[in-house]
């Protein structure tokens, strides 16, 4: 009896040694991240070539950056709710002819069909944002494809865009599975390389605010995450996209999107 005991609990110690490497990739890849860096200043890049998770982004084909040797942006809105200032924002792209993409959520989508055919009567692209705004690198990859496909069939549903090959995560949080999983499903992610915190209706500290956090930040390939609930973002929009503009920047549309670095 003592001797089966030995044999026994040698078999499971040889099996918990054999198993330990799938555990040990399977716990790595579904570390999560959340997407932070050092911000830009004097039109320096931010610092995100530096962080841990860079290589993670690059190999799954993420996108944080455009062409860095080029005066060009990329601007997007993330649309979780509406709140009032979405017109606004979209009568200032129009006047400027600035195209911009905007990241929805399913209550958006719901909530506001009408501003979603003017996105894209305007020529904007709407892009995924997921349908509840869960934490995507703690949901199984079943409901990841269940969160992507039911924006993706509503947009259609609603405004007949066909296509949707962009997605942002809730909170900018990430794993590699998430990655993995959302590139099978033929999404490239898309990060930023500025933004602040505008999201906060209670924390509002107006358009001046707004402008110089903006403008602190500017830096060449910029990806800029702005959120369409901030009223301080719409009244700064015009002079924002005057002032980058005197300065040599040009605004473009995310398929337009090439990458390179110095």
């Amino acid at each position: 009896m003592k001797r089966l005991t030995c044999i026994i609990t040698f078999v499971l110690f040889i099996l918990s040694v054999s198993l330990l490497p799938f555990y040990s990739v399977e716990a790595y890849r579904d570390t999560a991240y959340h997407f932070g860096f050092k911000k830009s200043k004097n039109g320096q890049l931010p610092s995100i070539d530096q962080e841990g998770f860079k290589d993670i982004l690059v190999k799954h084909g993420a996108v944080f950056l455009g062409d860095t040797t080029k005066k060009e942006l990329y601007l997007t809105f993330d649309n979780g709710y509406e709140n009032g200032y979405t017109v606004q924002i979209l009568d200032t792209l129009k006047e400027k002819k600035v195209p911009a993409a905007f990241f929805v959520t399913g209550h958006y989508v719901k909530d506001q069909p009408e501003l979603l055919k003017r996105m894209v009567k305007e020529g904007h692209l709407i892009e995924n944002h997921s349908w509840g705004h869960p934490d995507m690198a703690r949901i199984s990859d079943s409901r990841m494809k269940e969160e992507l496909n039911k924006v993706k069939e509503e947009v259609v549903r609603v405004t007949g865009q066909k296509e949707m090959p962009f997605m942002r995560p809730p909170r900018g949080i990430f794993s590699e599975r998430m990655l993995a999983v959302s590139k099978q499903l033929g999404y490239t992610n898309v990060f930023w390389s500025i933004a602040y915190k505008d999201w906060d209706t209670k924390k509002q500290k107006g358009w001046k605010y707004a402008y110089d956090s903006f403008m602190g930040q500017l830096h060449p390939g910029a990806v800029i995450l702005l959120h369409s609930v901030s009223g301080d973002n719409a009244e700064a929009l015009k002079k924002i996209i005057d002032d980058v503009r005197k300065q040599g920047y040009e605004f473009k549309s995310l398929n337009q999107m090439k990458t390179k670095r110095p």
